[in-house]
């Protein structure tokens, strides 16, 4: 056993990692507690209305890349619930396990239920979110090195080592790509937002919840790599050079997005507005001393959206 025996108590409930915890804890949600019986007679009736395959392309494709994703990121933060010593920190991790495989529970389900149900009443024959035609190589080649990042901690679990893994796991995939998707993606299919787009509130209901999450799992990353600079004198430029390095995988997936989705929801330039605001802000909380890392509740707030 790894009991920790300078401990008088088995957890230390002041921690930034219980806190974390305990929040996951009292914000559960069931992804099949949803309901997407509006989207799927909003979907088809707007889909009948005229010729409009575009916007289906671009649904089926986001949701496919977000729950393939998801999936992904499921599967590859095990070392990382391995590698940590801290207990408190453990169990928030395997929170975050769960919370990512509820979010892939979540898009696999709008597929059988909403998309499939439109194909079906369109007489079209049913897709599949694990089609490579969704993806191109820039997105496999991000979680491809996501992967090695997090398996690195097990051969090598040094404070650069956690760096470059919550470098790449929280900071990029979770902070920029994924949370600048969801915002646009809720922003698009919201009510009175787009007219031209059809509002989909299971939809809207799901990017809220996993927003939600994914404000917790970045603050985590957030944490440690503050604590990793802090503590155990890893210099901040690794953190701005690995995210560099990502960066241009995350242009080659956004640009091609932005491309497809020309004239559909939030603009190009207020997308990356978004991400770069939001990079900007967190990379000073992080590397500057007079800084500090946002409180839970405040991580789990909600821009540019009314929260559920």
């Amino acid at each position: 056993m790894s009991l920790d025996s300078s401990r008088e108590l088995q957890l230390d409930r002041g921690s930034k990692g219980m806190r974390y915890y305990r929040n996951a804890v009292e914000r559960h949600w069931d992804p099949g507690a949803i309901d997407l019986s509006e989207d799927r007679q909003r979907l088809i009736e707007y889909l009948e209305s005229s010729d409009r395959e575009q916007v289906f392309d671009v649904l089926r494709q986001n949701v496919a890349r977000f729950g393939a994703g998801e999936q992904a990121v499921t599967e590859d933060l095990a070392p990382l619930a391995t590698a940590l010593d801290d207990i408190d920190d453990q169990m928030f991790v395997t929170t975050q396990i769960y919370e990512e495989a509820k979010h892939t529970d979540f898009f696999d389900r709008y597929w059988r239920e909403v998309i499939h149900a439109a194909e079906d009443e369109l007489g079209t024959e049913r897709s599949s979110p694990t089609d490579p035609v969704w993806y191109n190589e820039d997105y496999d080649e991000l979680f491809e090195r996501n992967e090695r990042a997090m398996e690195a901690l097990l051969d090598d679990p040094t404070p650069e080592t956690f760096a470059e893994a919550y470098c790449h796991y929280h900071l990029t995939i979770e902070g920029i790509l994924a949370q600048t998707g969801y915002y646009g993606m809720q922003q698009s299919f919201a009510e009175d937002t787009h007219p031209e787009l059809p509002a989909l509130p299971g939809l809207h209901q799901g990017f809220t919840k996993i927003r939600q999450d994914e404000g917790r799992h970045v603050g985590f990353g957030m944490t440690k790599l503050k604590e990793l600079i802090t503590e155990e004198g890893v210099d901040p430029q690794l953190l701005s050079q690995t995210v560099m390095e990502l960066m241009p995988l995350v242009n080659g997936i956004t640009a091609e997005e932005s491309e497809q989705n020309e004239n559909l929801g939030p603009s190009p330039d207020e997308m990356r507005a978004f991400a770069s605001e939001k990079h900007v802000d967190r990379m000073e909380q992080i590397t500057d001393a007079s800084e500090e890392i946002p409180d839970v509740e405040t991580l789990t707030q909600l821009d540019g959206v009314d929260a559920d």
